[in-house]
Parts: C-alpha cells; structure tokens; sequence
C-alpha cells in the first residue's frame, strides 16, 4: 500500500466536509477569532479550525509565524506581499473574512478560475506542491490573522519556538528525517 501520510487525509476529510455541508461555514471575520483549543501550540477555534494566537506583546504563534514563510514563498506573487491582492489575484486578507477553511482548503488544492468577458483570472491547483500542502493550516491561520487585522503586514517581528510536534510533522510530510 501506498504510503500515504496523515496531513493527505485530512485535507481529504476537510474538503469533502465542506463540499457536504455547502460551503456554509465562514471564518469569524473582524475580530480575534478565540483561541478554543491548543495542541503543542497549535491553536484552533471552537468548530476545530485552525487560528493563531498573537499575544499581547506581540508574539505570534510558531504556526501564524510559517504560514507568513510560506506565503511568500509561493503566494504573494500574485496575491500581494500582504494577502492586499493585485491586478492579479483578490484579497485573500479580504476574502479570508467570510471563506470558510474547507473552501480555502478547496480552492488550494484543486485552484479556480473566474473567467469571463470582464475576467481572465485562473489560481493554479497547489494540491501536488508539498511545499504549499504540508502548510495549508499554517497558511489559513497567517491568512485569517491578516483578515483580523491580528497582525499588521509584513515579517512579524516575534513568533514562538517551533514545537518538537510541528518539527516531527515537518518531517513527515515533507519525508525528510
């Protein structure tokens, strides 16, 4: 049997929970989306969605902190340095306000296109891009921390050790050791 690591099935469940439930759940918009659960300083909120935790001196948590890393890594060329968007492609910062994770996830993984007389736009599928897939939570939550305004644009300044769990699945996902 294929080896087939835990984060693949995961994102298959979220897809397939938010293609079942039509796409009805939507992020908490302005605000600080409250931080319901940790685990080994993972954060997620109370319907089990992945958030961030920014404390009051302004220290991000180690997987808003990735998610930044990642986005610029594969993301902000057409998206804007800050999720601001361009002539390219929208405003995630804007559009993470009433997207859902499964429909972010959707949208990842198998892309979009909107085009049309007014429109050309076309988000390649990120599904095979192990450096996209294996963060997909860490992008949600940097994503939903710029849409509530949780943390300004930019490198944020302070962020927590990576946990030994985020190292472990690290390595897991990306098959290193």
């Amino acid at each position: 049997m294929a080896d087939v690591n835990i984060n693949t099935w995961r994102l298959v469940l979220i897809v397939l929970a938010g293609a079942l439930a039509g796409g009805v759940a939507y992020a908490d918009g302005p605000g600080d989306p409250a931080v319901a659960s940790s685990d080994n300083g993972k954060y997620a909120d109370k319907d089990g969605n992945p958030t961030y935790k920014v404390s009051p001196d302004g220290v991000v948590d180690w997987y808003t902190f990735s998610g930044f890393r990642r986005y610029h890594s594969d993301c902000h060329v057409c998206h804007g340095p800050n999720g601001d968007g361009s002539s390219l492609a929208p405003a995630l910062a804007n559009s993470l306000k009433t997207m859902s994770y499964a429909d972010f996830a959707n949208s990842v993984t198998y892309g979009r296109k909107n085009v049309n007389a007014a429109n050309d736009k076309v988000m390649p599928a990120f599904g095979t891009n192990a450096n996209v897939m294996c963060y997909l939570d860490d992008l949600y939550v940097y994503l939903r921390a710029r849409a509530n305004n949780a943390i300004p644009g930019g490198r944020p300044p302070n962020h927590e050790d990576k946990s030994e769990a985020a190292k472990q699945a690290d390595a897991s996902c990306m098959g290193t050791k």
